[in-house]
């Protein structure tokens, strides 16, 4: 993953952790003092929150002590690799769009970062400026063409 991809994982471990898990424990806390737990939803709403929370922090540890960060700006080349910035025109539409493949857990396709598993990544994945990929879509397969490819 990239740097920028780590640090958002490390922030959000770090929210859950300093804000999230103790106001869930003062929601259960609160709910408790209402009575009967077997009827009561703030509760058992509260007690699911809690293991949401509690899962994500899990995940995201293990995530984030599993992590090999690569920067991008360390790469060149003319080819399309991990990390690199690739601006394609879509062959039929003639549309233009610029992507950073990027690992899994930090893909975000409104903001331009494709992950490194999605179809349209693989295909472009040691291509160079100038050649055609093909990704199969739902309707249809749609043709890409490489104008640039950036590594900063």
């Amino acid at each position: 993953m990239t740097a920028p991809g780590l640090e958002k994982l490390e922030d959000e471990l770090r929210k859950l952790k300093s804000t999230e898990r103790p106001a869930i424990i003062r929601a259960i806390a609160e709910a408790r003092s209402h009575g009967d737990l077997s009827e009561n939803a703030e509760y058992h709403a509260a007690r699911e929150r809690q293991s949401f929370i509690e899962g994500r922090i899990l995940e995201l540890e293990d995530i984030i002590s599993s992590a090999e960060v690569i920067d991008p700006a360390t790469l060149s080349g003319d080819s399309v690799m991990f990390g690199a910035r690739v601006k394609v025109v879509d062959e039929e539409t003639e549309a233009e769009f610029t992507y950073q493949i990027v690992g899994i857990h930090e893909a975000d396709i409104k903001s331009g970062m494709l992950s490194i598993s999605s179809p349209l990544a693989k295909a472009l994945i040691g291509k160079k400026i100038g050649d055609t990929v093909s990704v199969p879509a739902p309707g249809g397969d749609k043709s890409y063409e490489i104008l640039s490819v950036l590594y900063k």
